[in-house]
């Protein structure tokens, strides 16, 4: 069904007139902040290519939106899987802080003025710290341990088409895929509150992937940027239907988010973005997955959270041109987790792409 729609609606745009395209030639704010995935199309026969590194820090627990200690999640916080054989009633291992780096690698190609089409891939380094406490009970602590993953995450497909413009504003779809390339099965060793170390599959944050084939959607509208104050809002979303092979389904991604820039010249640019990201529990359970840990429980998986993110972009120009550097800083404003659940700190962006006329 799905398939049928996005085929219709790509054969009714593509009979509408043609509309002015991004400048993606000198002016830095012709891209939105490096942040923003898919902010733009191309003319027919263009290709851009881009590298973008992503560093997140998350350090303490949030419940809702209140703090809360190890201490008190190890004593007082149910574990889902207490009925289980061996399984303590409370939570008795507790995240830290958790770092995640991701490497993100596009190519955009433009086969007609109206259609850009682009692929994603990405590779992710993930390290969390855990404190265990000591047996069923109490706030004796036990010791601390560190989980790693690392390798290929989900890539995805898109089409972007381009819906209207002008002399003023511009608007294009997003339709596409995420493809499973990540793992869902990756493993390490942990310390259980009864002092030993298996090698057991990770808990869900901890994994590379989503394990299915999830549709992706959005809108994009965004200025000329023929003035020194230009701006734009995207809608992107992924929509989770199917559970994967280990009977579970992540949950829906949606993120809403609008951005102003400033460019005193053309080459260079400062941008202040917002943006809303909500992500929903995890539907289902991998039988592999239990433990007496909170990144374990389907149910603590929900986030609403907007952050704040400053940003610049060079562009550049002479034997330099179709070359953009695009960095940008996000600090959380408001966060409300499912909790108990890590709180994220903070997350940076450095992106460069070239684009080929």
């Amino acid at each position: 069904m799905y398939r049928q729609i996005g085929l219709s609606a790509g054969i009714v745009l593509a009979c509408l007139p043609v509309a002015a395209h991004a400048d993606v030639s000198a002016r830095a704010d012709s891209h939105a902040p490096i942040g923003v995935m898919g902010d733009h199309t191309h003319h027919a026969g263009e290709w851009m290519l881009s590298y973008r590194f992503m560093s997140m820090d998350m350090d303490g627990n949030l419940k809702g939106s209140s703090s809360i200690d190890p201490d008190t999640i190890a004593t007082l916080e149910p574990n889902r899987f207490a009925g289980m054989p061996g399984m303590p009633p409370t939570l008795r291992i507790v995240p830290l802080d958790m770092q995640m780096d991701m490497h993100m690698f596009g190519a955009m190609y433009a086969p007609g003025d109206r259609l850009t089409l682009m692929f994603m891939a990405s590779y992710l380094d993930k390290r969390m710290s855990h404190v265990t406490y000591q047996g069923g009970a109490g706030d004796t602590v036990l010791g601390t341990f560190t989980t790693r993953t690392s390798g290929l995450g989900d890539s995805s497909v898109s089409g972007l088409i381009q819906i209207a413009g002008g002399n003023e504003w511009r608007a294009h779809l997003t339709v596409g895929l995420s493809l499973p390339t990540g793992s869902t099965d990756e493993t390490d060793e942990i310390l259980t509150p009864m002092n030993m170390r298996p090698v057991v599959r990770v808990p869900y944050p901890m994994q590379l992937g989503s394990g299915s084939f999830d549709p992706i959607a959005g809108v994009t509208i965004a200025s000329d940027h023929t003035r020194r104050l230009s701006w734009g809002a995207q809608w992107r979303s992924v929509f989770r239907f199917r559970d994967n092979s280990d009977d579970y389904r992540l949950g829906d991604e949606h993120r809403v988010t609008g951005w102003l820039a400033y460019s005193p010249s053309g080459p260079f640019s400062t941008s202040l973005r917002a943006e809303y990201f909500r992500r929903g529990n995890i539907s289902g359970r991998d039988p592999e997955i239990a433990g007496p840990v909170q990144t374990a429980d389907p149910s603590r998986q929900g986030i609403d959270r907007i952050d704040i993110a400053l940003g610049f972009n060079l562009a550049g120009q002479g034997r330099l041109k179709g070359w953009r550097l695009g960095v940008e800083y996000l600090v959380p404003v408001s966060q409300d987790l499912d909790g108990p659940q890590l709180e994220t700190d903070s997350q940076w962006l450095a992106g460069l792409q070239y684009s080929i006329y």
